[in-house]
């Protein structure tokens, strides 16, 4: 497929903007707007009287850059009060609510970073080669920057899935993932074999099939046989040693069974929720960015299980609605990772909030399985602005970086589709195969919000 790459031409640097947000984002976004040598006004929570001021006059766009989305809707609508015709760009991350700001707000453009992120995270996880994930007309797209400078796209399609993938995935149905389930397990196995042998043992003395399954069932449910053999001196005190283990395998099932009953069940014992066990991807964090890497993964065909350690975290509610299991654990614990099968995984992207738990993820990572190919989101802890510094680890993906590119397109009229990022290299895509490389101002560019207030 031919390709292109343009160079963004910046527009008349007497345009004046509008940023709302104290975000990492809003302060590389104003950042990046100033080295232009533009007007900008950076606000970070301001009130009616201090929004109408500085909406006069109009600018020429806008930007709502908050991590809250009840926020985040409320100064859209306001702004739109105050200024119908001025653009607005605002980061939504709920989809019905960003959905209705369109619907009310036809000159609102709305996105979110986990939705920008998410193709860049997609595609190093997929396969080392590929840079990005991009969807044209609904099919996947493989972005891959091969000499750093020349993005490339070609469709994507999965590989077939093997016979030995196939009894791989058969063989992660009904696996014990906690404590519960394996009570839970352990008991119905011991009772169903109690079953089967008493039942075969009774077939064996003669009894009639259907006669011997009433009374193997007696036996399980610890009232005993209908009748003993009387030709067999074995028989009654093995069905009597069963039956008072019955007593125990019982309790252990019921036990088991209330706690999944009760519990907030994460991970399935049979279906697609069941924890994959080969050619998988293991995201560690399912905040916005992660629940989204999840999605677009499970959505392209490939397994994929989550971690979080906050079993009450609001994203566990959402995985839960998708299908995609989720394990309560560190990810930085090296028996999570072990009983993921991290040696038999396709990747491992580490994509949480803070940086630095990131890092230690993908350091238990290498420790547990060195040839396991690491993702890590990084970009957002004001002590690791340098990236670069940390590519010994895996394939980096600065979401700030990517976020803010995207914004800054959308501000300057530039009819961006999608971001990605190729090292230090930063592409806004245009179309299926134009791509803009698009450079950005350091976030200390910024000085209407203290560092102290976005860390």
């Amino acid at each position: 497929m031919t390709h292109s790459v343009t160079h963004a031409v910046a527009p008349p640097d007497d345009r004046s903007f509008v940023v709302i947000g104290e975000t990492n984002l809003a302060r590389r976004v104003c950042a990046s707007l100033r080295d232009g040598a533009r007007t900008v006004r950076h606000l970070t929570g301001p009130g009616d009287e201090e929004l109408r001021t500085a909406m006069t006059p109009p600018p020429d766009a806008m930007a709502i850059l908050l991590h809250d989305d009840v926020a985040a809707l409320r100064y859209a609508l306001a702004v739109a009060h105050i200024s119908p015709r001025t653009p607005i760009t605002v980061t939504i991350f709920d989809r019905t609510m960003a959905g209705e700001l369109l619907r009310l707000l036809p000159q609102c453009h709305v996105t979110s970073p986990a939705d920008l992120a998410a193709p860049a995270l997609a595609g190093p996880c997929i396969d080392a080669g590929i840079t990005a994930l991009s969807r044209t007309n609904g099919r996947p797209h493989a972005v891959r920057v091969p000499d750093g400078k020349s993005p490339t796209t070609r469709p994507w399609k999965r590989e077939r899935v093997g016979r030995r993938s196939q009894l791989k995935r058969l063989a992660g149905q009904l696996r014990p993932h906690d404590a519960g389930t394996r009570l839970m397990l352990t008991g119905l196995l011991g009772m169903l074999t109690v079953l089967l042998v008493d039942f075969a043992w009774l077939i064996a003395l003669g009894h009639h099939p259907a006669q011997a399954l009433f009374d193997s069932a007696r036996v399980v449910a610890t009232v005993g046989p209908a009748a003993a053999p009387r030709h067999s001196t074995v028989y009654p005190v093995v069905a009597s040693a069963f039956m008072l283990s019955m007593i125990v395998l019982g309790a252990m099932f019921t036990a088991g069974l209330i706690d999944r009953m009760l519990g907030p069940r994460l991970v399935g014992l049979i279906g697609p929720r069941t924890i994959p066990r080969a050619d998988h991807v293991i995201v560690v964090g399912i905040g916005q960015v992660g629940l989204r890497l999840c999605s677009e993964l499970r959505r392209l065909g490939i397994p994929v299980v989550g971690v979080e350690r906050d079993p009450d975290a609001p994203g566990i509610r959402l995985a839960r609605s998708l299908g995609i299991p989720v394990l309560a654990g560190h990810g930085g614990d090296r028996a999570v990772l072990e009983k993921l099968h991290l040696h038999l995984a396709r990747s491992l992207a580490a994509v949480g909030s803070d940086d630095l738990d990131n890092i230690a993820v993908a350091i238990a990572a290498h420790g547990v399985s060195p040839g396991t190919r690491v993702v890590l989101r990084a970009g957002e802890h004001e002590a690791i602005a340098e990236t670069r510094s940390l590519l010994p680890l895996g394939t980096i993906r600065d979401v700030t970086s990517l976020s803010a590119a995207y914004v800054m397109a959308r501000l300057l009229d530039t009819p961006a589709t999608g971001v990605i990022a190729c090292q230090h290299n930063m592409f806004v895509q245009l179309s299926a195969d134009t791509f803009a490389s698009w450079p950005l101002a350091a976030r200390h560019g910024c000085v209407h919000v203290d560092t102290a207030l976005s860390s």
